[in-house]
């Protein structure tokens, strides 16, 4: 028989597992999901192939101004744990080297098909097109309260700060809240007229002209500045530094495989051995043209100069390819520097740093420390991983432990 009645807002990853786990120990579950359908964040993400996990975890891969918060949910329901959870409902995971998990199929319709089936089997009632707006009375009808309405991120999916503003009617303090996982604005012209270049390269992120990290990937020039793998992967801190008004640069490492001395020397031997080339035919045997005009403009450097003598100087060539401009071109190819403006903002990003301050929140149960039988897991709360599947990992981990307390009675 079921007595215990559990409501919970938000049919995302955490909100889903959370679900499961209560309704399998026989306890009345509702979801109430804002959406047409539940799982949205989970059919997009990895590109639609779902990084659902990573099997390395620990509290470093994330970031919150409570850092130890994390690290009793990881070690309850870590990597193994949700393997083993996955396995149960047929959800089998491929492990890549670096770490990060997929499902076999390589599909994230899997992961949200198996979630949802196994959630309705379980006799899971799924409310979608319901949003929450009075928080106090569903705490009046229910015995347990899930909050698990996500973030801002990804507004187009149905991001945004309710959950947050839940919180807040019973007094919980929220640390302010910034994008993650996010593309980055240049203050740069050039960068946009290199927009839909990309390469493998190596991006370092300076706050206030001091070096934070380096990170590398690939780097995507857009019509706003850049994105791509790299970008990502620097951009919390870098979303934190603009937050704070600091004085926030990146420097672009085009060809990481090279130092200054040997791609000066590349440049100055092509233009030796086939003096008819232009300082942009060189290039564009190293880098996307896009970028080789945008990196020749920025340094000031007509596309036409090339080494050919003075018979083809009246052409409009000049004949300057020397060591003093391969030097200058290749610290410029190794070292770009950008001023970044802004972030692309909460719609563009993938996860959102800040939240619930998870110092008022029992970092072993979930559960609110001022209102009995409130809970948080997921993105709601001040905790944002790194890329790879770090921030679904602490999701389902949550999600787990808030269930886990709910049915204990």
């Amino acid at each position: 028989m079921k007595t215990k009645r559990v409501a919970i807002i938000g049919g995302g990853a955490s909100g889903l597992l959370c679900a499961i786990f209560c309704a399998k120990k026989n306890l009345y579950v509702d979801i109430f999901e804002q959406n047409s359908k539940c799982a949205k964040k989970i059919l997009v993400s990895g590109n639609g192939r779902c990084n659902i996990t990573n099997r390395d975890l620990s509290s470093n891969d994330f970031f919150s101004d409570n850092p130890s918060f994390t690290e009793f949910a990881l070690k309850e329901f870590g990597f193994k744990e949700f393997e083993k959870f996955c396995e149960s409902i047929g959800l089998l995971l491929e492990v890549k080297d670096d770490g990060r998990a997929y499902p076999l199929s390589n599909e994230a319709k899997s992961v949200a098909s198996l979630l949802l089936s196994h959630a309705t089997n379980l006799g899971v009632n799924i409310h979608v097109d319901s949003k929450i707006t009075d928080i106090k009375k569903l705490l009046n009808d229910y015995d347990s309260v899930v909050i698990a309405t996500g973030s801002e991120a990804a507004s187009h999916l149905g991001g945004n700060r309710d959950g947050l503003d839940f919180a807040q009617e019973f007094g919980h303090n929220i640390v302010a809240t910034y994008p993650s996982l996010v593309q980055l604005h240049l203050n740069s012209h050039v960068a946009q007229k290199m927009s839909g270049a990309k390469l493998n390269g190596e991006v370092t992120l300076f706050v206030n002209n001091k070096k934070e990290s380096t990170c590398s990937g690939d780097i995507l020039f857009t019509n706003y500045g850049v994105s791509g793998f790299a970008i990502l992967d620097i951009s919390q801190r870098a979303s934190v530094a603009l937050m704070e008004y600091a004085k926030v640069d990146i420097a672009i490492n085009l060809l990481p495989n090279f130092n200054a001395q040997k791609l000066s020397a590349h440049i100055s031997k092509v233009a030796l051995s086939v003096p008819e080339f232009t300082i942009a035919d060189i290039l564009s045997g190293l880098i996307p043209v896009k970028i080789v005009h945008g990196l020749l403009e920025d340094l000031k450097i007509p596309t036409s100069t090339c080494a050919v003598r003075n018979e083809e100087v009246h052409l409009g060539r000049s004949h300057d390819i020397g060591t003093k401009l391969s030097k200058k071109i290749a610290n410029q190819m190794l070292n770009w520097r950008f001023e970044v403006s802004d972030t692309h903002g909460f719609r563009h990003a993938e996860v959102c740093g800040g939240g619930v301050d998870t110092t008022e929140v029992n970092p072993k149960t979930m559960e609110s420390l001022k209102q009995k039988n409130l809970y948080f897991c997921g993105e709601v709360l001040d905790v944002v991983g790194r890329r790879g599947g770090y921030n679904f990992a602490f999701a389902w981990a949550s999600g787990h432990l808030a269930a886990k307390e709910i049915t204990k009675s």
